[in-house]
């Protein structure tokens, strides 16, 4: 359909761009105080138990009952 040229790259500063290399160093990062990390500690707590209690309550409910999964109630229990 369209014929594609093969030319250099025009900016010689593309092609080089993948050997680039900076003589500046990012600046350190800053340490977390420990307020900040109480509040992370404190929060990973949370989400753990919140997950943790939710499998504990949630658990019972999942069990296959001992009836065969058959509920009846009294009055069809009474009818037999």
């Amino acid at each position: 359909m369209f014929r594609r040229r093969r030319e250099p790259v025009p900016f010689a500063f593309v092609a080089e761009a993948d050997r680039f290399r900076s003589n500046v160093a990012p600046p350190p990062r800053e340490r977390a105080s420990r307020a900040e990390l109480g509040r992370r500690t404190l929060a990973s707590l949370l989400v753990a138990s919140g997950l943790a209690g939710a499998l504990l309550l949630g658990g019972p409910a999942l069990q296959p009952t001992g009836a065969g999964g058959v509920h009846q109630s009294q009055s069809e229990a009474a009818n037999r």
